[in-house]
């Protein structure tokens, strides 16, 4: 079985970077606490244009590992309020799920 990648990418304008970040750094983790789970990274890229890109990175067991994720109340919760308040992208998050073919390690 392969483990499976779920990014969400996200553009985000200088002005509101700040703010972005401290939503996603200060917010309660959930993810832990669901079968599967393997590890989550926050990233920050490139800016271009005033945009900045945003990445969430998660790594799962399987993708029915993610699709579990994706149907639990962990997940409800985690997303719950998510819409509401100050529209802080430029435009939805963009989604991109990975199979692993390889993975190299130190």
């Amino acid at each position: 079985m392969y483990q499976y990648i779920a990014m969400n990418r996200f553009r985000v304008s200088q002005e509101n970077a700040e703010a972005f970040e401290k939503r996603w750094l200060e917010r309660e983790v959930l993810l832990k606490t669901v079968p599967g789970f393997v590890s989550f990274q926050f990233l920050k890229g490139p800016t271009q244009d005033d945009l900045t890109l945003y990445t969430s990175h998660t790594v799962w067991e399987s993708h029915d590992a993610f699709v579990g994720w994706t149907q639990s109340e962990q997940f409800r919760q985690a997303h719950t309020g998510a819409g509401r308040g100050k529209t802080l992208t430029a435009g939805p998050p963009v989604f991109e799920g990975f199979q692993v073919l390889q993975t190299v390690t130190a």
